[in-house]
């Protein structure tokens, strides 16, 4: 019996996948499947269930623009709430049914004689589909530390994405590596309830505080009756950051000194303690790292029972950690929030498009695609969130949510011309490309410090650097001069000249 050819297989179902599934049965292309590895939907906000664990983007903007939540507890949505709305936007949405879960993909090749894609899972399953959308998300690869005698340690150790619930910390010695946004959300969580906490800090990140506040019943009910006025508090969200902190970042001027200065403030405020003060002082530009948001997490390294740790890790032994000024710190418990390997690779299984071209293989030197959406000789094929995408600013599901309308005009626009496939051309694609490193020259990222923004040779493959309105604008329709779109004939005469692609 032949394969069924869907219109389109989704590989995720986080914010991306979900939304994607959505946009199509919008646009009558009902034909689609989501595979998910995880055992429920949420991609990221189903794997990170660390203590405190939360949004650093307010609740309204962190959302779909058509799907707003009138039922959030506070302005900054806690994971558990995040999660329980991703799971109520698959069931309204009529989503599973189309939704495979526990299902991976481990590899996607280009068929060239049939111009679809052949997507074959960890259960040996193999699934066609004319295109395919990557939704895999940035954030789902955990990033572990190159620390010698790492694996050596007796105690309990994980990383913070996938926290060891089974593990009381409770009067436990316990070692943080890493201070950023998932450390900052930890350590105030734990603190009050384990024996010792020791905090490895490598770099000090910049803190701002959090604007943060219970939402009431009322408030709720208003939300509920009147979601125009919802809408207009989340477009004060957003235009406050798309005008002032946006500006700071991408310009570097004024408004990024007086950002700096209000986060000076905040840590003279938090810490009386001038050579704690210090330690906790970046060096560098404010922004050039991840701005973080937190109210509790300098009171907490003022707690008697916490440690911050600045003499650097020289390595790990079974006891504990081995600082470089000769000391161990013995622990019985070591968490490691390192963060994720967002910068070098945004999809995580093979892929093998025309002519057996690896996906690999041609990001082997840094990710690059046209509008961070599509690449070149991998037709059909999606990658949301994709290269330059995230926001250093603003929410990045109002970005997805760009990249998801594009997505779906590229395939509105195949089925109205009755095509095979479109593949963005080589000369569109670097163009583009060379047009956003340009970008990067006079802005926060561009300051000299180290990111996970970043990959290990310095190329900036995570942000997008601009103001997030102009990717809005930039995507409102397909772009059909920037690709070259194959009729179906012309498609058979390429795949009878086509060598057989395996993955």
């Amino acid at each position: 019996m032949s394969t069924p050819i869907h219109d389109v297989i989704i590989i995720g179902a986080g914010f991306s996948g979900l939304g994607m599934g959505i946009a199509l049965d919008k646009a009558g292309l009902h034909d689609f499947v989501i595979l998910e590895r995880d055992d429920e939907v949420g991609g990221t906000w189903w794997a990170n269930q660390y203590p405190g664990c939360a949004c650093d983007v307010e609740s309204q903007l962190y959302s779909f623009s058509f799907e707003l939540n009138p039922r959030w507890s506070h302005v900054f949505a806690r994971q558990p709430e995040i999660l329980e709305y991703l799971k109520g936007v698959a069931d309204k949405y009529d989503l599973r049914r189309r939704l495979r879960l526990k299902t991976a993909a481990t590899s996607a090749v280009f068929d060239e004689s049939t111009s679809t894609w052949e997507v074959t899972t960890e259960l040996g399953d193999k699934l066609r589909a004319r295109a395919v959308a990557s939704c895999g998300g940035g954030l789902s690869q955990p990033s572990f530390p190159q620390i010698e005698g790492l694996g050596t340690f007796a105690g309990k150790q994980f990383h913070s994405a996938k926290w060891d619930h089974a593990t009381s910390l409770e009067g436990k010695r316990v070692g943080v590596i890493g201070t950023g946004a998932s450390a900052i959300q930890i350590v105030p969580s734990i603190a009050p309830s384990v024996g010792e906490l020791h905090l490895f800090q490598r770099t000090p990140p910049w803190i701002v505080p959090r604007l943060d506040r219970p939402i009431g019943d009322l408030e709720k009910r208003v939300y509920a009756s009147f979601p125009a006025l919802q809408w207009l508090i989340r477009a004060q969200y957003y235009w406050r950051r798309e005008l002032l902190i946006g500006p700071a970042l991408v310009s570097r001027g004024r408004l990024t000194a007086f950002l700096e200065k209000l986060a000076r403030a905040h840590l003279e405020r938090s810490v009386a303690d001038p050579a704690l003060r210090a330690k906790l002082l970046p060096s560098y530009v404010i922004g050039c790292k991840r701005i973080l948001i937190s109210n509790d997490y300098y009171p907490a390294l003022q707690r008697p029972n916490v440690e911050l740790v600045t003499d650097g890790i020289e390595r790990v032994e079974p006891n504990g950690v081995r600082t470089r000024d000769g000391r161990l710190h013995e622990l019985d418990a070591l968490v490691l929030a390192t963060g994720f390997e967002a910068a070098e690779h945004a999809v995580r299984f093979p892929v093998l498009g025309r002519r057996g071209k690896s996906l690999a293989d041609q990001w082997k030197d840094g990710m690059e695609a046209y509008l961070g959406t599509t690449v070149s000789g991998f037709p059909n094929f999606f990658v949301i969130p994709g290269p330059n995408i995230g926001g250093g600013h603003n929410s990045l599901v109002f970005m997805i949510e760009a990249q998801i309308h594009y997505a779906v005009e590229a395939l509105k626009t195949l089925r109205a011309k009755g095509a095979a496939f479109f593949d963005v051309l080589p000369e569109a694609q670097a163009r583009y490309n060379r047009a956003i490193a340009g970008r990067f020259e006079n802005t926060v990222w561009a300051s000299g410090c180290r990111a996970w923004y970043q990959t290990q040779t310095g190329k900036q493959t995570v942000l997008y650097p601009d103001l997030t309105y102009k990717f809005y604008l930039a995507t409102r329709r397909f772009d059909a001069d920037s690709y070259e779109i194959v009729d179906r004939r012309a498609a058979s005469r390429e795949a009878a000249q086509a060598p057989v692609a395996t993955a």
